[in-house]
């Protein structure tokens, strides 16, 4: 019985220096790379590269993982290739612990159409309601990214690309929904969803 609580009050007395070495890590990957697109604290330096702040670590992680393994393509392909799990996880979970922000929106009658289609989708067309998947506030799961407060030109890409099958992962209800939408709605989708918070 000793030997069992030893064992335990020992790996609770590593665990914080270990998850302290991973933040340190992950902060110099950042320092080093992240920071000229995402920016630091992961606001992103520029519309085109996403917002990182708030999204979901396991997300992250395994986007991460995607480009490694070429399952998905682009510029990242080359920042992760020398990127070990643990390090992937460590980034997740200091861009996931970072305070995310919404965009102001001007344009109000055009916010309603997105919000309409977010939270009712197209019946006309076959479009799945937006919330069904990524949740009513935008904020999506482990498993699906959080798009609230997302850069409208960065989802308009992404959008398209799921279209076109350009992006090679996650793409099966993707390009089911993305293939139906119209220039219309993908740029009022991308309006609405980047002014929530």
């Amino acid at each position: 019985m000793n030997r069992i609580l030893g064992f335990v009050i020992l790996a609770l007395s590593i665990t914080p220096a270990g998850a302290d070495q991973a933040a340190d890590r992950a902060k110099q990957i950042v320092n080093e790379k992240c920071y000229l697109c995402h920016g630091a604290e992961g606001e992103s330096s520029s519309a085109i590269y996403p917002r990182l702040a708030g999204q979901h670590a396991e997300y992250i992680a395994k986007q991460l993982a995607d480009f490694k393994a070429g399952r998905r393509k682009g510029t990242m392909n080359e920042m992760a290739a020398d990127l070990t799990t643990e390090e992937m996880a460590a980034l997740g979970e200091y861009f996931s612990a970072k305070p995310p922000q919404a965009h102001r929106v001007r344009d109000k009658e055009f916010e309603a159409v997105g919000y309409y289609l977010y939270n009712k989708g197209n019946s006309y067309s076959g479009v799945a309601a937006c919330k069904n998947c990524h949740g009513d506030e935008g904020k999506g799961t482990k498993n699906l990214p959080r798009l609230a407060g997302q850069h409208k030109r960065y989802l308009v890409s992404q959008l398209q690309d799921f279209n076109k099958r350009v992006r090679t992962n996650d793409n099966a209800v993707m390009h089911s929904i993305a293939s139906k939408l119209t220039e219309f709605e993908i740029e009022a989708l991308a309006n609405y969803i980047s002014g929530m918070n």
